[in-house]
């Protein structure tokens, strides 16, 4: 989880290769309308992000069933939208990639292609709500090369340790 420009995608493809896990970017369960939204610099509002959340639970909970293992990318900003999403579940973390707002629009304006122009990083900010220690979430600086971000996520989860991987190996 993270503003956009975190690297959310980029972190998740390079953590699900190093786990052999299955990726998916919560990006393409926004319907049509929030896209053209955000592509038009509209913020989306709650109303807006209630269907995209269920839908992005909704695969993680089919994930869950069929036993797969699985790295979504999602904003995840507030409190609210990670209860959604994980709705008591112990199978299932949060890793908040955090970054400064200046170092997340250096990216930003480097970045082609995407339908979330630069201009709603701010809002992006003052919705954020960094997780609490109770959701046992893991933040991890964005301030690193992919590898090295990787290599603290893998870290601070467990997953560099073969005894505790084989253990952990079914948490999302």
């Amino acid at each position: 989880m993270g503003v956009s420009g975190s690297g959310k995608s980029t972190v998740g493809q390079a953590l699900a290769a190093r786990l052999g896990w299955r990726f998916e970017d919560g990006d393409k369960f926004h319907p049509p309308s929030n896209v053209a939204k955000m592509r038009s610099g509209q913020p989306l509002t709650d109303e807006d992000r209630w269907p995209w959340l269920r839908a992005i639970a909704a695969e993680i909970d089919r994930a869950c069933a069929a036993g797969e293992r699985v790295i979504i990318a999602c904003s995840a900003l507030r409190r609210v939208y990670r209860d959604i999403l994980v709705h008591g579940r112990d199978d299932v973390r949060i890793v908040y990639l955090n970054g400064t707002q200046q170092l997340i629009a250096t990216r930003l304006s480097q970045r082609k292609g995407h339908f979330m122009p630069p201009d709603l990083l701010a809002s992006q900010f003052a919705t954020l709500e960094p997780p609490s220690a109770d959701e046992r979430s893991v933040t991890v600086s964005i301030d690193a090369p992919v590898d090295k971000i990787v290599d603290d996520i893998v870290e601070r989860l467990g997953f560099d340790d073969p005894e505790t991987r084989l253990t952990r190996g079914s948490r999302r």
